[in-house]
């Protein structure tokens, strides 16, 4: 938790920009894409989706785009760049109207993780767990803290699930 919320405050003095492409809400299709972005689209298919004003990471290792509806809040989305191509697409600060395609919703306890998706592997990272959705060639994630669903990710099979 500390390094995703410290990932958040980074995006906040960055200073992601407000506008209209952001989702309010989003769905993440296992296997398939969150928030309509997919895996290996460029930067510039990103921000057809979800417009061009985004804050860019300056200390991560990766190359980082936020993309927040509002200035300095820190709920949206963001992405992470290998070779120009999308590697790990990623909500941020649990964004309320998210959704998985068969309906696990951030803020939802854990026990709704288990039942919706009874084959999950947690994996314990530094203060929250990282629940990896059963199936295909990526990784769909759901990530839980204090015991309820915080947020949702689509990443490369080599990506690490622990941000």
């Amino acid at each position: 938790m500390t390094r995703l919320v410290g990932t958040v405050a980074l995006a906040l003095a960055l200073g992601a920009g407000a506008f209209a492409g952001t989702p309010d809400a989003g769905v993440l299709v296992p296997q398939v894409s969150l928030g309509g972005v997919r895996l290996g689209w460029t930067r510039a298919q990103v921000e057809a989706v979800w417009g061009r004003a985004e804050g860019r990471c300056a200390n991560c290792r990766r190359e980082t785009f936020y993309f927040n509806r509002y200035a300095f809040q820190p709920q949206g989305a963001g992405i992470e760049l290998v070779a120009g191509r999308v590697d790990a697409v990623f909500t941020l600060w649990a964004p309320p109207g998210w959704r998985t395609a068969q309906g696990l919703r951030i803020g939802d306890p854990l026990v709704r993780v288990e039942a919706t998706y009874p084959t999950t592997l947690a994996t314990p990272c530094r203060s929250y767990d990282a629940y990896v959705l059963p199936g295909g060639h990526a990784k769909s994630v759901v990530y839980v803290v204090d015991g309820d669903v915080w947020g949702f990710a689509l990443m490369t099979a080599r990506h690490g699930v622990c941000f």
